[in-house]
């Protein structure tokens, strides 16, 4: 009888395969919400790595749904104007800019100084660094749903010229929060 009862596995030896099936079955359950929760956070948001020195930082998630505010990163497709296309190619990518006006602002230019909601944003320049002339953008109230957007640095491409004018709402990727 003692011989019979030592063959026996032990109960805890006897439920470990159904514990291990649970294990594996809760890390695959985690593992399914988990990648759900990805797709999803994917939907809405992006990673962006900015190799243009026009802004501080250089890696940046996007929020797709979120609605620009003065002060903000916004990223946008800039039209295909030939200057556009010459200087960053065929292909739409996007640039990143500063929101420097809302709707309904003011947009003055007082000779090269570019004033938004009362406040010098920009300076124009009348050449690019290659010799190519650059026409003023657009002046007066902002659109709805468009922005002025630029940068501080002293060759930005932005709202300041034509060939950018305003980003607005049918162009815009999304809002950028700087990460490093």
């Amino acid at each position: 009888m003692a011989s019979k009862a030592a063959s026996a596995p032990a109960p805890t030896e006897r439920f470990r395969p159904r514990k291990r099936l649970w294990a594996a079955l809760g890390l695959f359950i985690a593992g399914g919400a988990s990648l759900n929760a990805l797709a999803e956070w994917r939907d809405t948001h992006a990673l962006l790595i900015n190799s243009s020195e026009s802004l501080p930082n250089w890696a940046f998630v996007i929020h797709k749904t979120a609605t620009p505010a003065r002060g903000e990163y916004v990223f946008f497709v800039p039209p295909a104007a030939p200057l556009v296309v010459r200087h960053f190619g065929a292909k739409k990518q996007m640039f990143g800019k500063i929101v420097y006006g809302m709707p309904g602002d003011l947009v003055e230019h007082r000779g090269a100084d570019v004033i938004v909601a009362g406040k010098l944003v920009a300076h124009m320049k009348p050449l690019t660094k290659f010799g190519e002339r650059l026409v003023p953008g657009p002046t007066g109230i902002i659109p709805r749903d468009c922005y002025f957007v630029g940068s501080p640095h002293k060759d930005g491409f932005d709202s300041r010229y034509a060939a950018i004018g305003f980003a607005c709402a049918n162009k815009i990727v999304g809002v950028g929060k700087p990460i490093l």
